[in-house]
C-alpha cells in the first residue's frame, strides 16, 4: 500500500482585524486519524476550508506527496471534504445522488446499506436531517480521495449510525489520512490516532482528555 502525505504550512487568517489562525503547520499521513478540538469560533471549520482550497490564505503552502498544490484546482479530487452544509441538489433522489457521486461498485455497496436502501427513491429535500447527513458522510467516505477532512460527521446521527460511521472512518484510515472535528469528543478520542487543539490561533498537540480539561475545552465535571 502506498503511503500518502499531506503537508500544509504558513496558514494565517484574520477576520475583522482579529487573527484567527496563526502560522499553522499540519502534517497528515495515510493511517492517521487526527482529532481536532477547539472551542466554537476557534477556526476549525476555517482551517478545513483553507486546506481544501475553498477559503484563501495568502501564505498557505500545501504539498501532497511532495508535490506543490498551491495553485491546484483539483484539491477536492485528492481531499474528500465533508462540510457542515447541504451539498447535494435537493431535487435529486438518493439513488441519483449515489450514482452521480461514485463508481458502480461503490454505488452498489451504498445502495445495499441498511439505512439508505429504503430511501433510494426519496428526494433529498424530503430526508430528515439525520438521514441526509448519513448520506453525505457515506458519499465522502466512499470517494477515491487520498485524504478526508470531516467537519462534524456525527451531527444529527442516531447512535447506531454513529457506530457505523466510526467503523468506516477507521477502515478508511488504512488507505487514507483523515482529520476530523466533532462535538462528540468522546467518539473522536476513541477513533483518533492523534489529537490536536486550536487555541488562540495556534495548533497544539493534545495527549488525552485531561489536557482538554487543562486547556479549558472541557469542564472537570464533564469527564472526571
Amino acid at each position: 500500500m502506498k503511503k500518502h502525505i499531506l503537508e500544509i504550512s504558513g496558514v494565517q487568517k484574520s477576520f475583522n482585524n482579529k487573527l484567527l489562525l496563526s502560522n499553522i503547520y499540519l502534517k497528515l499521513e495515510t493511517g492517521q486519524i487526527i482529532g481536532l478540538f477547539g472551542k466554537n469560533g476557534s477556526g476549525k471549520s476555517t482551517l478545513f476550508k483553507i486546506i481544501v482550497g475553498i477559503t484563501t490564505a495568502s501564505d498557505r503552502s500545501i504539498f501532497i506527496d511532495g508535490i506543490s498544490k498551491n495553485n491546484s484546482f483539483s484539491l477536492l479530487n485528492e481531499i474528500g471534504y465533508l462540510c457542515q452544509n447541504q451539498f447535494i441538489p435537493s431535487h435529486f433522489s438518493v439513488f441519483q445522488a449515489v450514482l452521480l457521486s461514485l463508481d458502480k461498485q461503490k454505488a452498489h455497496v451504498i445502495c445495499e446499506d441498511d439505512f439508505l436502501k429504503p430511501l433510494l427513491n426519496q428526494k433529498i429535500k424530503n430526508l430528515s436531517f439525520g438521514e441526509l447527513r448519513y448520506l453525505q458522510i457515506m458519499l465522502v467516505l466512499f470517494n477515491d480521495s487520498k485524504f478526508l477532512v470531516l467537519d462534524e460527521p456525527f451531527s444529527g446521527l442516531s447512535p447506531k449510525m454513529i457506530e457505523i460511521i466510526s467503523l468506516l472512518i477507521k477502515e478508511n484510515s488504512q488507505v487514507k489520512g483523515i482529520i476530523i472535528t466533532d462535538h462528540n469528543y468522546e467518539k473522536v478520542i476513541e477513533i483518533a490516532t492523534d489529537l490536536n487543539m486550536l487555541k488562540d490561533g495556534k495548533l497544539q498537540i493534545i495527549k488525552n482528555e485531561c489536557e482538554l480539561v487543562k486547556e479549558g475545552y472541557l469542564l472537570n465535571s464533564e469527564k472526571f
